[in-house]
């Protein structure tokens, strides 16, 4: 079959890896792709925020399966557009990618769903906020409703922080993501990623992963997009995962058939665990990035398999076949991430590193520039390595690492710690 794959990051080279390791894949299109995507499928370049454009490109390439990466194309509706021209798609529809688009949203779903989560509140102008802040005091959640390409969050551990992360927001920060501001109780516990298919009426989990989301060793720093992930996280044990799919997945799945807008495609639960209970931190409506890169590691072929079998709605038939070993993925990052960073510079290594089921290099931000990669984003490149321990995967992340040559670039050296040291 011919699959088009929406998207240029890690997560969509990881991704279309993986989906080229499937012989149910004649041909591969990732739009707009990136320079290490480019060496396995063919790339576009369209707008992948229209939907018309990209149902057109569908049509005319007789793509038969369509993979949404981003959640931006799901918050415009490019999901409800290719289902509208009969092109079977892997993502939600707009009405039901609010669970990522809209922080507020997704706390009234889960209120109403009686979901385990943080208590919270909405508000639409700066003043109001700060007097949240000033009676509740900290620390405290500061969150912009819209979608902020993962950066609309501050953890304020004082009240200070709150109100200057209050005022950005409104000020325009995060643009039109920061028009309503959402206030969180400050959870206490370990975070864990919990991903789940959905076909509408049935849920199946498909395995768990932990990030780094600070920018320094120990988790420290501001918040990113991700500095590294490790699947499975130990936190979430099958007891504490069982307990957030009775407690928390079905039961928003629930309430969206309840509303009109059942779900399709992967749902991401940002969890805080606690004595073994989970409360929801947050929904994302596809795969977490840099998640997915060891997820796919881990899934390999059969990852199209459990896609095609939730955008047919087949999922109560389907089966995770996991190998018992661990994955790992270190982010290499331009130096000054993320906060301001050059673009532009060569990265030296790449061709001498192995490349198979137990060693990849997921591209993210990178571009082919006079038969040489150089840098083109904040987050690079993603080394990701498989093995029976994760002490073992994570040796051979960082031995990849080591190989590369780019002066420009960091990466943190501590991935993967709170597993580690259990």
């Amino acid at each position: 079959m011919n699959i088009l794959i929406l998207g240029g990051g890690g997560r969509e080279h990881a991704l279309a890896w993986a989906v080229m390791q499937n012989p149910k894949c004649d041909r591969l299109i990732v739009a707009p792709g990136n320079a290490g995507i480019a060496e396995i499928a063919e790339c576009a370049s369209i707008d992948i925020e229209d939907g018309g454009t990209v149902a057109t490109f569908a049509e005319e390439n007789a793509v038969d399966f369509v993979i949404i990466g981003p959640e931006a194309p799901l918050a415009t509706g490019v999901a409800d557009d290719l289902r509208a021209a009969g092109i079977l798609v892997f993502g939600p529809s707009a009405a039901a990618a609010r669970l990522e688009s809209s922080k507020s949203f997704t706390k009234e779903v889960c209120d109403a769903a009686g979901a385990p989560t943080a208590a919270w509140a909405r508000f639409t102008d700066a003043a109001s906020a700060r007097a949240h802040v000033a009676r509740e005091g900290a620390p405290i959640v500061v969150k912009a409703d819209g979608l902020a390409a993962g950066k609309g969050v501050v953890v304020a551990m004082t009240e200070a922080e709150a109100t200057a992360a209050i005022d950005d927001m409104f000020g325009g920060a995060f643009g039109d993501a920061g028009a309503e501001v959402v206030l969180e109780e400050f959870m206490e516990g370990e975070e864990a990623s919990f991903f789940v298919l959905c076909d509408g009426e049935t849920a199946l989990p498909i395995g768990t992963a932990q990030d780094h989301k600070r920018v320094g060793e120990g988790d420290t720093g501001p918040n990113t997009g991700g500095m590294g992930a490790y699947s499975p996280a130990p936190v979430l044990t099958d007891e504490v995962a069982a307990k957030a799919l009775d407690q928390i997945v079905r039961p928003t799945l629930a309430e969206m058939v309840r509303r009109g807008m059942p779900y399709q495609g992967v749902l991401y639960a940002g969890l805080m665990i606690r004595d073994d209970a989970p409360r929801l931190v947050e929904y994302n409506v596809r795969f977490g990035d840099p998640e997915c890169q060891v997820l796919m590691m881990r899934l390999g072929a059969q990852a199209l398999d459990l896609m095609l079998a939730a955008a047919e709605g087949r999922l109560a038939e389907a089966q995770v076949n996991w190998a018992d070993d661990h994955a790992m993925t270190v982010v290499l990052a331009a130096k000054g991430y993320p906060g301001a960073y050059e673009k532009g510079s060569v990265i030296s290594g790449l061709d001498d590193l192995p490349q198979d089921s137990r060693n990849q290099v997921f591209h993210a931000g990178t571009r082919e520039a006079g038969g040489k990669i150089t840098a083109s984003g904040g987050r690079v490149l993603n080394v990701t390595a498989r093995g029976t321990t994760l002490a073992e995967a994570r040796d051979r992340a960082y031995a990849a690492v080591d190989r590369i040559d780019w002066a420009q670039g960091f990466c943190r050296r501590d991935i993967g710690w709170r597993a580690l040291d259990r």
